[in-house]
């Protein structure tokens, strides 16, 4: 059913300057056609990847740093800082729910800062090509308001690079509908908060990511060892668990493992600039 909803969901979502774009979706035209992943660990930000690589760098909180092969850098929930030197992303992304996920003077030289709301509730669509990089989002409901719900709040951020769909699912406070399933398309990494809290329960982004059925699940929002534990324990019947220490993560899309994998990422500033 989910499938089915796409080409509704689509001429709903899709703005009509986006009609023209140059680049479609390669997440959402091969959703029911996923290849696999094999992932790699221990890089370090600014080193030159292969064609087929990204790498996922975790900064903090909802925080990741992604790099394409041609050396495009993106933040996910930029909040103003990602470590030590003058790192400039060539595109942030933001949502509105907490200070903790966006900044309201996001550094002037960065080109593109794409913000996951509208001021007035209505759904900001983006579709940005950028090198080999092509970002778009999915809006979603947020809890707040004299309503209790403020309308698209929050945005799922979606990054295709490489043959890879990497999505984040930003500040996540409702499970998404069948067109919001159908829109995002097949995601092969899914960046997750999983406080159990201040975004979802943990039941239900476990249910979220079942429905999603990424190859590569990249914990975040965790406020503390506890709830990151937590979490942990509700996935490993059906996922890999799997802790390297590490804070940054290199895949390539080759071969699918024979089970999918909650990888966790321990937080660290970048050290820059880019060389």
């Amino acid at each position: 059913m989910i499938r089915l909803a796409l080409a509704a969901c689509l001429a709903f979502l899709l703005p009509a300057g986006v009609a023209a774009q140059t680049r479609q979706s390669h997440c959402v035209a091969l959703a029911d056609a996923a290849p696999g992943i094999v992932y790699l660990h221990h890089s370090a930000f600014g080193a030159p990847l292969g064609r087929d690589r990204v790498r996922l760098n975790y900064v903090g909180h909802a925080t990741f740093v992604l790099e394409t092969p041609e050396g495009i850098v993106a933040a996910t929930d930029y909040t103003g800082t990602l470590g030590y030197g003058d790192i400039v992303p060539d595109v942030v992304t933001m949502n509105i729910a907490h200070s903790s996920h966006w900044t309201s003077s996001p550094d002037p030289r960065i080109p593109n800062v794409l913000q996951g709301w509208d001021v007035a509730g209505e759904p900001t669509l983006h579709h940005l090509e950028l090198g080999d990089l092509l970002v778009r989002n999915v809006p979603t409901d947020i809890r707040g308001g004299f309503e209790g719900r403020r309308n698209n709040g929050n945005s799922i951020f979606v990054f295709e690079v490489a043959g890879l769909c990497i999505g984040h699912l930003g500040h996540l406070h409702h499970e998404p509908s069948p067109e919001q399933y159908a829109a995002l398309g097949r995601l092969d990494v899914v960046m997750a908060p999983v406080d159990g809290g201040f975004t979802m329960a943990q039941e239900a982004m476990i249910r979220v990511l079942g429905e999603l059925r990424a190859s590569v699940v990249l914990p975040m929002h965790w406020f503390g060892e506890s709830n990151l534990r937590r979490f942990l324990a509700g996935m490993e019947a059906k996922f890999e668990i799997v802790e390297s220490g590490e804070s940054a993560l290199e895949i390539s899309l080759r071969e699918l493992p024979e089970r999918p994998v909650v990888q966790v990422l321990r937080p660290h500033f970048l050290a820059g600039p880019l060389e």
